[in-house]
């Protein structure tokens, strides 16, 4: 099961180039780690018209199976990456924004929990919103990592009749998590 990836960087100084970009580079490394082709990356401003347009570029023409967006989370004024992606998005995965708040409290910092990161489904592309601190987005990802190819797959209508159920179905992620 191959999954097309990309990765949304959305941060004002970035953009401006006046910061280099450190969290869409880590995240292009650990999206290939899952065994991820990231096939586009790229960075936009805080700017909730730009993000919709890059995130239903990617979902709707680029048709990628899964978007990782980094920054823009928090409560910050310009802080819009979740209202973006609850307009485009067609359905909510609540869970995973959820237990990476969750699991970033309990192992690393309570200011987890001031995220407002969101997850979606926009027809068979997957978006989840990740933070912008690049050590925050490998801890994220060490938390989703073994749940986002059992995602896409479910969400591309791969997984078997029975679903995540299907013990060779389960044991093939099992693997891949190791």
């Amino acid at each position: 099961m191959g999954i097309r990836a990309a990765v949304l960087t959305v941060s004002d100084r970035s953009f401006q180039g006046q910061r280099e970009d450190l969290s869409g580079p880590l995240l292009k490394g650990l999206a290939a780690d899952l065994g991820a082709e990231v096939v586009s990356y790229a960075i936009v401003p805080d700017e909730e018209a730009q993000i919709r347009a890059a995130l239903l570029d990617l979902a709707d023409q680029q048709r990628v199976d899964l978007v990782l967006t980094t920054g823009g989370t928090g409560p910050a004024p310009r802080d819009v990456t979740p209202e973006a992606t609850r307009a485009v998005t067609e359905r909510e995965m609540p869970g995973l924004a959820e237990l990476i708040r969750l699991e970033g409290y309990r192992k690393h910092t309570p200011f987890a929990v001031l995220s407002r990161a969101v997850a979606g489904i926009r027809g068979k592309t997957l978006v989840v919103n990740l933070p912008g601190n690049p050590q925050a987005v490998r801890e994220s990802m060490e938390i989703l990592g073994p749940l986002l190819p059992a995602a896409v797959a479910l969400m591309k209508g791969e997984a078997p009749l029975n679903g995540i159920n299907d013990p060779s179905w389960a044991a093939r992620f099992e693997k891949e998590k190791r």
